[in-house]
């Protein structure tokens, strides 16, 4: 019985760690517009600061480095929750059908390049672009992407 309790932290330490290593990556939401963390990026990383309106970006276009991580500071200035969503456009458009299906396009499976953010709030999406080519950063919240919600990356 000794052993199992002793066990008892190991198992509670590995079952933290599995949660944490299957966060990363994820996007980061927050409650206020004002916690956004403005520290540096670290080396290699760009931040880019795009404002969430209804139904558009303030944004349209973005040129990358292939290798390039980019941290993306979205704040929703708009009035309904807004969501980005990164790919390209084969990836955009299968994303759209399978939010326009589930009815609530804030739950993002995990480990999708994706952030939900709601009115008045802010969230924070980081990705490495790792391949050139052309991709996008669309809102699939109901007919935001159709309407024209999405940011053009082209990797260099």
């Amino acid at each position: 019985m000794t052993h199992s309790v002793r066990r008892l932290p190991v198992i509670a330490g590995i079952a933290a760690l599995t949660l944490l290593v299957a966060a990363c990556g994820q996007g980061r939401e927050s409650g206020s517009a004002a916690t956004i963390d403005a520290a540096p990026a670290p080396a290699g990383t760009r931040a880019v600061d795009i404002a969430m309106q209804d139904i558009k970006f303030d944004q349209t276009a973005l040129t990358v480095k292939s290798g390039e991580t980019i941290d993306f500071r979205f704040t929703n200035t708009g009035q309904i929750p807004h969501d980005a969503f990164i790919g390209d456009v084969a990836a955009q458009m299968e994303h759209d059908d399978e939010m326009a299906h589930l009815g609530d396009a804030s739950t993002h499976a995990m480990g999708e390049a994706a952030v939900t953010v709601q009115p008045g709030a802010a969230g924070e999406l980081s990705y490495t672009f790792t391949e050139p080519g052309t991709y996008e950063v669309g809102c699939h919240q109901p007919g935001h992407y159709g309407a024209g919600m999405k940011i053009e990356v082209t990797v260099e």
